[in-house]
């Protein structure tokens, strides 16, 4: 048990530093976060071996899991049905080109430049094609743009990119079977009850320091991943469809996605991140760099020449739009499911997953840096309140209102 311990001080250490850095060099956590694991399994590796970091223990693996799953719910219970409703052929149409061009550029790309058989080529255009809601959602919320309808569009684009991501993978390598139907009809069900069940619940039970709602909530989130992993399908999927659902009731609790937010930036996210980071093998990139290279080139190219003038045609001004297409070109938790999809049912080799897998974080960090440096619509930001005496309900100093909710 002691080793247990160790490993936990150690991961939330660098935790602790990746968010000490975040807060220095004014990046998202998310960012910070991948980096830091990326350099201490390249540091640790290297002086006491590649499994002291322990990314494949078991309790790390459900940590993370859990943490990409309650982060996608985060995400999804975000979104504003009247905002959705409002503008769902834009948050349609962005999404789809930032699904639609990068799939068929990288596949493209992965068999004519690089050589490799059609089916990798086709993992490979999945694992690319996608935008990380992690990593969007994360953005959004340190910045406060979680809050304006600019943000809760592109949350909605991010949804339906993945969306394409998911049901490429199934329609590819995973053929439909009775599971899947089972796990489509549970679904359809469990989405058209949920939202009575969980007000009725919440108002019978609810407010209480049992905090009956999050136990409520992680039955729901846990008991349909279950059901998406055995019907071959991603534990994620649900999730964020079932924070789209409750977004009218517990997206409306401010002070019950508080304390999830604190529950998941707190504990759950930095296992996520920092184990995503740790699987970047340093050596072998530097020893052959030109393939992620070049799919990052490719894959950043696609989404812009997709997602921007789709931006623009629906009358975003310039700096929002290539903020947006920017952010739609990050990748990291449905391109690393894909490229680990792809490895274990032997479609793709340890090293075309390598070179996935590193392009995959790349283009969660590069657009990422680039859109928070030269493309941050400053305009659209919320005030930040002025240090004053606190008062009963007032937003705490420093903070914005996105933060304060």
């Amino acid at each position: 048990m002691s080793e247990t311990w160790t490993l936990a001080a150690l991961w939330l250490g660098l935790a602790l530093v990746a968010t000490l850095l975040s807060i220095r060099l004014g990046i998202a956590t998310a960012l910070s976060e991948i980096v830091v694991g990326t350099i201490a399994q390249l540091i640790v590796g290297a002086m006491l071996g590649d499994a002291v970091l322990g990314a494949d223990q078991s309790w790390i693996v459900f940590l993370s899991g859990t943490g990409a799953i309650v982060l996608t719910f985060l995400a999804g219970a975000e979104l504003d049905p009247a905002v959705f409703r409002r503008r769902w052929r834009e948050a349609g149409a962005i999404g789809l080109v930032s699904f639609l061009v990068p799939f068929l550029a990288c596949a493209a790309a992965a068999h004519s430049l690089l050589g490799w058989t059609a089916p990798a080529s086709w993992l490979a255009g999945v694992a690319l094609s996608t935008t990380s809601v992690a990593v969007v959602y994360a953005v959004m919320l340190e910045s406060g743009l979680n809050v304006t309808e600019y943000g809760k569009v592109l949350l909605g684009a991010c949804f339906v990119t993945d969306l394409g991501t998911v049901l490429a993978l199934g329609l590819i390598f995973a053929p439909f079977t009775v599971k899947t139907a089972v796990f489509v009809v549970a679904g359809l069900a469990v989405f058209a009850i949920l939202p009575w069940l969980t007000r009725h619940v919440f108002q019978r039970f609810g407010n209480r320091p049992s905090e009956l709602e999050a136990k409520f909530l992680l039955l729901i989130l846990f008991g349909l991943a279950a059901l998406a992993v055995w019907a071959d399908s991603e534990a994620v999927l649900p999730a964020y469809l079932v924070g789209m659902v409750l977004a009218g009731t517990v997206g409306k609790d401010h002070a019950l996605i508080r304390r999830l937010r604190t529950l998941t930036f707190g504990l759950l996210t930095p296992f996520y991140f920092i184990r995503a980071g740790s699987f970047v093998s340093v050596p072998a990139l530097v020893a052959a760099p030109t393939a992620a290279v070049v799919f990052l080139a490719i894959k950043v190219a696609a989404k812009i020449a997709g997602v921007y003038p789709t931006t623009r045609g629906f009358g975003a001004p310039r700096e929002e739009a290539m903020h947006t297409t920017l952010l739609m070109s990050t990748g990291l938790t449905f391109g690393t499911i894909a490229s680990l999809f792809g490895l274990s049912h032997g479609i793709i080799d340890q090293a075309q997953y390598s070179t996935l897998v590193a392009t995959v974080i790349g283009s969660a960090v590069l657009p990422t840096l680039l859109a928070n440096a030269f493309c941050l619509p400053h305009h659209l930001l919320p005030p930040v309140v002025p240090e004053t005496a606190p008062t009963a309900g007032a937003v705490p100093a420093g903070k914005t209102v996105g933060e304060a909710e």
